[in-house]
């Protein structure tokens, strides 16, 4: 553990951040889950799950968490299984 007040002050930031898209990051991968296991089941709902597939792909890449073009790749491949 740090000794330093701004050191400390920047791990408690850190821990935060770290949690904050950690969530993110999960749920993105939820999402895509979910979206690529209805269209491979061919359900009713797919369409609206590829929806918040994109949202959530597109939430987590301007976030940084995963870059443009991975967050482009993904979508596109999301898109052909459809």
């Amino acid at each position: 553990m740090p000794n330093i007040k701004s050191a400390i002050k920047r791990v408690k930031v850190n821990q935060k951040a770290n949690a904050a898209n950690t969530q993110v990051k999960s749920a993105m991968r939820t999402t895509v889950k979910k979206a690529e296991n209805a269209v491979a089941a061919k359900a009713e709902n797919a369409q609206e799950l590829l929806q918040a597939a994109y949202k959530s792909l597109d939430k987590a890449a301007s976030k940084g968490l995963i870059h443009k073009n991975a967050a482009a790749r993904k979508k596109s491949r999301l898109a052909k299984k459809a």
